[in-house]
């Protein structure tokens, strides 16, 4: 039987090494409250663990979008498993919940062990950063859906909160101030684009650029914001939060604002990497485009009352986070959010 299903394209024994190859990575991002181990019909979790009251469970899934491509044409590919990681824990942080455990999904033309073995380094990596248990996944191989070489990366993230510490911006007011955390580069969002302008552009991914290569510079991974916030909401009231994805400052800073509240940033008030001042020459756009695809700089919003602000802005310096006090909440009946600079 396994040798007919080899000779139909799969190859049962690359899949069984590869799950070996990974089964180091993923023991490191064990939790106490992981029952069982690798294997399993089904991963378990015990939240009983947790010394929550009225734990609220939240969840989030997302992938890596074209990215991952550039990593499969460069054969880079041991951290693109942190942004898939990054996408689901940072988004679900924004309800002031900590990840617990974290599945992926690849799907490839072919299983290489060695290739599957550093994507899930990679994830494992992020899920140890976050204290996050990768607690199962799955590797599908389909030669007749990818071409010779390709895979596509998903994730899936599970936190909990208490109930009564829950966010969701019920709690934003007139005056209350937005602080940016910042980013480590693009993040994992607008690389149809990205790479449609490496392209065009003719440049060598591995000539230097802003003290790196242009390879590293695109393929930095996403920032993980999980411990500066979980360390912050001990110690401050958060009132809001978001994680500057796809629709840059446009789409994701207002999510979650009261109705006849607006966010008004000073785009002057953090630095821009140097990245994105290359991007936007080579794509001739306006700003006010790059801020509705990219994130410009920050990566992650937080919203405080303004006599936290200090206190905020120290404690994340001290997780070794570079945060800026960006702007205002206002009120506004007319648009959501106004970028001033732009």
């Amino acid at each position: 039987m396994s040798k007919a299903y080899e000779q139909s394209g799969v190859d049962i024994h690359a899949g069984y090494e590869a799950v070996e190859r990974m089964s180091s990575h993923v023991q490191r991002t064990m939790r106490k409250e992981v029952l069982g181990g690798l294997g399993g019909f089904g991963a378990t979790f015990d939240l009983s663990q947790l010394n929550m009251k009225a734990p609220v469970l939240v969840s989030g899934t997302d992938g890596v979008g074209t990215k991952l491509k550039l990593a499969i044409d460069n054969n880079k590919h041991d951290t693109i498993g942190i942004d898939a990681v990054a996408m689901c824990v940072n988004d679900i942080l924004t309800t002031g919940a900590e990840p617990l455990y974290f599945l992926d999904y690849i799907a490839t033309n072919k299983v290489v062990p060695e290739v599957i073995e550093q994507i899930v380094k990679g994830v494992s990596d992020g899920c140890e950063a976050t204290h996050t248990a990768l607690i199962g996944g799955e590797t599908a191989e389909m030669g007749e859906m990818y071409h010779e070489g390709e895979y596509d990366l998903a994730g899936f993230a599970v936190g909990a909160v208490e109930k009564d510490e829950y966010i969701d911006g019920s709690e934003v007011e007139e005056g209350q101030i937005i602080i940016g955390l910042a980013s480590n580069g693009i993040h994992s969002n607008g690389y149809s684009l990205v790479r449609k302008l490496i392209q065009e552009s003719g440049i060598n991914l591995n000539d230097s650029f802003d003290g790196s290569t242009y390879l590293d510079t695109f393929l930095a991974p996403t920032q993980l914001y999980v411990k500066p916030i979980l360390t912050l909401k001990e110690k401050v009231k958060i009132k809001g939060m978001n994680h500057i994805t796809g629709g840059g400052f446009y789409e994701n800073i207002p999510r979650g604002l009261p109705n006849g509240l607006a966010a008004k940033i000073d785009t002057q008030s953090f630095p821009t990497p140097k990245v994105f001042e290359w991007l936007q020459q080579q794509a001739d756009i306006e700003t006010s485009e790059m801020y509705n695809v990219f994130n410009m700089g920050i990566g992650y919003t937080v919203i405080v009352n303004k006599e936290d602000v200090s206190k905020a802005l120290d404690i994340l310096k001290e997780q070794d986070i570079a945060a800026y006090q960006i702007g205002e909440i206002v009120k506004s009946n007319d648009a959501p959010i106004y970028l001033e600079g732009v």
